[in-house]
């Protein structure tokens, strides 16, 4: 069953955190991840506005899970701990 990541991030410091975001699309390109959302015009209606929105597609959950604890995403991570405030949540789509 196809599975999201969904990502809200504030980044804190736009200068370091391009080194994650020059990273992480090897790692992103390896698991075959689908953007289907990557920044753009939001809206926040309720809780914390973050001001990056992405939602990530994968072929399932064990894909997205696979991605996320992927040496190459992990070190992609390395390069944006404490330069943003992110939350990521990984959810299965609908079946059918």
């Amino acid at each position: 069953m196809t599975a999201y990541w969904i990502a809200h991030v504030t980044v804190l410091d736009a200068e370091k955190y391009k080194g994650y975001t020059d990273v992480a699309p090897q790692a992103f390109a390896k698991f075959g991840a689908v953007f289907l959302a990557r920044g753009g015009v939001y809206e926040a209606l309720e809780g914390q506005a973050f001001e990056r929105h992405v939602v990530i597609q994968f072929k399932d959950r064990e894909t997205a899970l696979a991605c996320y604890h992927s040496p190459e995403y992990q070190a992609a991570k390395a390069k944006r701990d404490g330069h943003c405030v992110a939350q990521i949540t990984i959810v299965e789509g609908l079946a059918g």
